[in-house]
C-alpha cells in the first residue's frame, strides 16, 4: 500500500470499535462470556494496528494528510466535513489510547469475570464492552478530528462513557446510592467545563468565520492582534473546558469519587486517555494560545497549582485507589502547565509515559483489591474494605509479580532514575526553572509530595505484615492480569527513551505538527536535584510507614507531627463542603421553594382553580342536559320570552 492509501485508512480507527460494539450489543451476550471481551479487545488491537500503519505512512510522509468522508453541516457560510486529520500529534494520540486501551480490554476479561461469577449476569458483562469500545471510538474521533465541532463530538463522547462506567455498578455503594451518585457528580461537573468549550466553539466561529483547524490557526495572529480581548476570551473558555475535562482547579471533584466504577475503568479513562483530552486540546490549539499570553499564563497556573494541591491531598488518602486519583489529577496538572508554558513536546512526553505508568499502577491495584477479596473468601474473615490500605499489608510475598510491576510504576511516578517518568517529568521541570522561577519551586515541591505518598502507599500496601487475615490469604491473579502489567511496567521503565536526552525523536516526530516551539529541555543538574529530593521523599515515606504500620482506627503516623495541616489532607481541604455549602445546599434549597410555595403553591393552586371552577359550571349545566322533552320545551319558550321581552323594551 503506497502513503495515500494508508492514510484513507484513517476512519477506520473510530469505526472498527463502533462495529464490534454493535455486534456485542445484536448478539447481547448469548455467544458467551469469552467472545464479548475477545471481540472488544480485539478491536482495540485492530485500532492499534491501523494507527501504527499511520505511523508508517507518517515516516514517508511527516506533513499527513486530511480525510474527508463528506460534507457534514452546510448552513449558510458554516461549512463543516467529517474529516480526519492524520498528522504527527493526532497518531501519536492515536497510538496511546489504542495501544494502552487494548492491554486494559485484555485485563478486563479476567476482572470482569469477577462480576459474572457473583451475578450470573453475561448482558452487563457485555454492555461493560460494548461501553469500553465506545469510549475507544469516541477518544479515537476526538484526537483525530480535523475540525472544532468534531471534536466536540468525541469530547462528549467520552464524558456519556464516564458517565455509563463510573455509575456501571450503580447498585453498589454506600446505601445503595453512592456510585450512582459518583457517576452524576462527574456528568455534572464535566457539563460545566462542556458548556466552556462550546462557548469557545461558538466565539471561534464567529471571529474566525470557520472552525477548520488549518483556516482558524492561520488566521490566529491577526485576529489576536486585532481583537485581542476576543482571543484571551477564546482560550479562557477553552481553559475552563481543559479544568472540567482534565479534573483540574476548581472542577477537579469528580475524579476521585469516579473510583466507583470498575478499576480497569479507572485506568482507562481516568488515567491513561480522557483526563488528557484538555491537554490535547491545548496543544492541537497551539498557535491560538501562542499568541495570547494571558491566556497562557491561566493555563500555566492552573495546573501549577493543581499539581501540588492535588499531591498534597493524595498524602493524606488510605484508599489505594483514591491515591491514585489525585495522584493523576496532580500529573495531568505538570502536562497542564507545560502547554501554558509552551512546552508541547515536554507535556507530550510526560503524557505518553503517564499512561504507561499510571495505566499500571492502576491495574495493579486491581490485582491488588481482587486478591484482597479472594483472601477474605479463603480466610472466611470478617467482610473489610478491599481498597483500604490499612488493612492489606505483606502482600510483596503473598503477590510477587503485582509487587514488582507496581514498584516499577510508583518509581516511575516519582520520577526516579532511569525510569520514564525521570525523563519526561524533568523536562517540564527543567523548562520552568529556566523561564517560571515560582512555577519551578510549586513543581519541585509537588515532586517531592509525590515521592512521599508513593513510598507510603508502597509500604502500606506491600511491606511489614499482614494487617487483616485477607490480606494473609490473598494469591497472585491469573496471567490474563498479570501479562498486562509486565507490558506496561517495561513500557513505565524504558519509555523515557522515546525522547532521551541526545536523541529527542519525539521532539523531531511532533516538530512537523507544532513547527517551531520551545525545544525540550533536560537539564542534568536540575534533574539530580529533583531525583535527590524524589529520593529523599521515598526515604522519609518509608521510614515512617514501612516501620510503623497503620491500622484501622489508629491514627496515621503524620497526623500528630502535621495537625490540621493533615486533617486537611485527609478531608481534601474540604472543598466539597464548600461546594456543599455556597452552591448545592442554596441550590437545593432554591429547588425547594420553586418547588413548594411557587410549584404546588402557586401555579398548582390556580390551575387546580380553574379545573374546579370549569368542573362546578359544568356541573351546573349539566343538570339542564335531563333528557325530558318537556324540560327542553319548558326552557325554549322561558328564552323566547326573554327575546320577546328585551325587543319590546328596547
Amino acid at each position: 500500500m503506497n502513503t495515500s492509501q494508508l492514510f484513507a485508512l484513517a476512519p477506520w480507527v473510530v469505526l472498527i470499535p463502533v462495529i464490534a460494539l454493535l455486534i456485542n450489543l445484536i448478539v447481547s451476550g448469548r455467544l458467551g462470556e469469552k467472545f464479548a471481551g475477545i471481540l472488544a479487545s480485539s478491536a482495540a488491537a485492530l485500532s492499534f494496528v491501523v494507527s501504527i500503519l499511520l505511523a508508517i505512512a507518517l515516516g514517508s510522509d511527516p506533513m499527513g494528510s486530511t480525510i474527508s468522508l463528506g460534507t457534514w453541516i452546510n448552513i449558510g457560510n458554516l461549512s463543516i466535513d467529517w474529516a480526519f486529520r492524520v498528522d504527527t500529534l493526532s497518531v501519536m494520540m492515536m497510538l496511546v489510547v489504542s495501544g494502552v486501551g487494548t492491554l486494559i480490554h485484555i485485563y478486563s476479561i479476567a476482572y470482569m469475570h469477577a462480576d459474572v461469577r457473583l451475578n450470573g449476569d453475561l448482558k452487563r458483562y457485555t454492555r461493560f464492552f460494548v461501553f469500553m469500545n465506545l469510549f475507544i471510538a469516541s477518544m479515537m474521533l476526538l484526537v483525530s478530528a480535523d475540525n472544532f465541532l468534531m471534536m466536540f463530538v468525541g469530547w462528549e463522547g467520552v464524558g456519556l462513557c464516564s458517565y455509563l462506567l463510573i455509575g456501571f455498578w450503580f447498585e453498589k455503594g454506600k446505601d445503595g446510592t453512592a456510585n450512582a451518585a459518583a457517576g452524576k457528580k462527574a456528568f455534572i461537573t464535566n457539563r460545566i467545563g462542556d458548556f466552556g468549550f462550546l462557548v469557545a466553539i461558538f466565539l471561534i466561529y464567529w471571529n474566525f468565520g470557520s472552525l477548520q483547524f488549518d483556516k482558524v490557526f492561520s488566521m490566529a495572529p491577526m485576529v489576536a492582534t486585532a481583537m485581542p480581548g476576543a482571543a484571551l476570551a477564546i482560550t479562557l473558555f477553552m481553559l475552563l473546558g481543559v479544568t472540567g475535562k482534565s479534573a483540574q482547579l476548581p472542577l477537579h471533584v469528580w475524579l476521585p469519587d469516579a473510583m466507583a466504577g470498575p478499576t480497569p475503568v479507572s485506568a482507562l479513562i481516568h488515567a491513561a486517555t480522557m483526563v488528557t483530552a484538555g491537554v490535547y486540546l491545548v496543544a492541537r490549539s497551539a498557535p491560538i494560545f501562542s499568541q495570547v499570553p494571558g491566556g497562557q499564563t491561566a493555563v500555566t497556573w492552573v495546573g501549577t497549582i493543581t499539581a501540588l494541591f492535588a499531591a498534597t491531598i493524595a498524602l493524606g488518602q488510605n484508599d489505594i485507589k483514591k491515591v491514585l486519583a489525585y495522584s493523576t489529577i496532580s500529573q495531568i496538572g505538570y502536562m497542564v502547565a507545560a502547554v501554558g508554558m509552551g512546552a508541547y513536546v515536554a507535556a507530550m512526553f510526560h503524557l505518553i509515559t503517564h499512561a504507561f505508568f499510571k495505566g499500571l499502577l492502576f491495574l495493579a491495584a486491581g490485582s491488588v483489591i481482587q486478591a484482597v477479596e479472594r483472601g477474605e473468601e479463603a480466610a472466611h474473615s470478617e467482610e473489610i474494605d478491599p481498597q483500604d490500605m490499612r488493612q492489606m499489608g505483606g502482600l510483596r510475598k503473598r503477590l510477587p509479580l503485582t509487587f514488582w510491576t507496581y514498584l516499577i510504576g510508583g518509581l516511575s511516578l516519582a520520577a526516579i532514575a532511569p525510569l520514564a517518568g525521570f525523563f519526561s517529568k524533568d523536562e517540564i521541570v527543567a523548562y520552568a526553572s529556566a523561564n517560571h522561577a515560582a512555577v519551578f519551586w510549586i513543581l519541585l515541591i509537588a515532586a517531592f509530595f509525590t515521592a512521599l505518598y508513593v513510598g507510603r502507599q508502597i509500604s502500606m500496601v506491600f511491606l511489614g505484615s499482614p494487617r487483616s487475615k485477607a490480606a494473609g490469604h490473598a494469591t497472585e491473579s491469573s496471567p490474563t492480569i498479570t501479562v498486562p502489567l509486565v507490558i506496561l511496567a517495561v513500557l513505565a521503565a524504558f519509555g523515557g527513551v522515546l525522547n532521551l536526552p541526545g536523541l529527542q525523536w519525539l521532539e523531531t516526530w511532533l516538530a512537523h505538527t507544532f513547527g517551531t516551539v520551545a525545544p525540550s529541555q533536560f537539564v542534568w543538574l536540575v534533574a539530580l536535584g529533583s531525583l535527590a529530593l524524589g529520593l529523599v521523599g521515598l526515604a522519609i515515606g518509608w521510614l515512617i510507614y514501612g516501620r510503623t504500620p497503620v491500622k484501622v482506627g489508629k491514627p496515621d503516623p503524620l497526623k500528630k507531627p502535621l495537625g490540621f495541616i493533615f486533617t486537611g489532607m485527609q478531608n481534601k481541604w474540604f472543598v466539597d463542603e464548600i461546594y456543599n455549602f455556597l452552591i448545592i445546599t442554596p441550590f437545593n434549597a432554591l429547588a425547594q421553594f420553586f418547588a413548594g410555595p411557587i410549584d404546588l403553591g402557586s401555579i398548582d393552586r390556580v390551575a387546580n382553580g380553574l379545573a374546579s371552577g370549569t368542573q362546578a359550571v359544568a356541573g351546573g349545566i349539566r343538570k339542564f342536559e335531563n333528557g325530558f322533552v318537556r324540560s327542553y320545551a319548558f326552557w325554549m319558550l322561558l328564552g323566547l320570552a326573554a327575546i320577546m321581552t328585551y325587543f319590546i323594551l328596547r
